[in-house]
């Protein structure tokens, strides 16, 4: 019986999609907000995943698949196991760089292509009930003013369920290839198995494709993926905890504070029915002479 190897993991999606021309470009126009026919994607070719900027003090950075088209758009996807606060400023900077790179010194800005950046999250960040995220450069009063040149795509994979083949149809399919197929899948659905890019796509997880070596990899990226989840939660109970101290420790403070005050009112209540001035009770109890006033 075949055994498949889970395409979110660093090893396979590299291979999938890094590794073979016709499957990306039929998985980016499934995924790309292209609106008319005529943008969707013919061919790409790869680009060096790592960006590495002209000053060597600034910083660069790798990305999972990074290629462009015969117009000379530039198309980067990422597969993201966890979510975390930084990840969309790494997003934007990644885009940026790239977009920014397209330019020797005099060379006109109208020639710049736009760059999409194709974002899979294996993890949910917003409280949107949707799966799908298209972020642009809009004026907010406006929204149909659009800055062209740099379009983000963020995917929560877990809020991902197939409800319909009708429409965005390869979308579905490549979606339920990246959440249903892995190491417990015995069987894989023939809807999926029907179309040519993802059949091809399965064929590639396929674990006798892999040496020793490359499996070590596999099973131990999934053990660095387990211990950060954990180390992640980890610190957020510890957060949530260290925050409940907080508020235990200041919730007695100002119960004290409040108490003190409460008993001092008394006490300067009693040292004004004795007949004693407002000037000398505030100084020995310290409280304000317009609430002493007012007992």
């Amino acid at each position: 019986m075949r055994r498949y190897l889970d395409p979110k993991a660093d090893l396979t999606f590299k291979k999938v999609f890094g590794e073979h021309p016709e499957l990306v470009t039929s998985f980016l126009n499934a995924m790309l907000p292209f609106e008319q026919h005529e943008e969707e994607i013919e061919s790409v070719e790869y680009l060096n995943p790592e960006l590495v900027p002209d000053n060597p003090l600034r910083k660069d950075s790798i990305v999972d698949v990074r290629c462009y088209d015969r117009r000379g758009r530039q198309f980067i996807v990422e597969m993201q196991m966890m979510w975390t606060s930084a990840y969309k400023q790494r997003v934007l900077f990644n885009a940026s760089k790239a977009y920014v790179s397209q330019l020797d010194k005099g060379v006109d800005y109208n020639l710049l292509q736009p760059v999409y950046s194709l974002n899979l999250v294996n993890d949910t960040f917003s409280k949107s009930d949707e799966y799908y995220h298209d972020y642009r450069i809009v004026e907010v009063a406006e929204t149909s003013e659009v800055i062209e040149g740099l379009r983000f795509i963020f995917i929560e994979l877990p809020k991902f369920t197939p409800k319909s083949f009708c429409e965005k149809r390869m979308q579905v399919l490549w979606l339920r290839y990246l959440t249903e197929i892995n190491e417990n899948t015995r069987q894989v659905p023939e809807e999926l198995l029907a179309d040519p890019d993802i059949n091809k796509a399965v064929t590639q997880l396929e674990e006798g494709a892999f040496s020793k070596a490359q499996l070590l990899g596999y099973e131990k990226f999934w053990d660095m993926v387990s211990t950060a989840k954990m180390n992640i939660s980890s610190a957020r109970q510890d957060g949530i905890e260290q925050g409940r101290r907080e508020g235990m420790q200041q919730g007695l403070q100002q119960g004290l504070q409040q108490g003190r005050e409460e008993e001092r009112m008394k006490i300067a209540a009693s040292m004004k029915a004795l007949g004693l001035g407002v000037e000398d009770i505030a100084k020995a109890t310290g409280l304000p002479a317009e609430k002493i006033a007012k007992l």
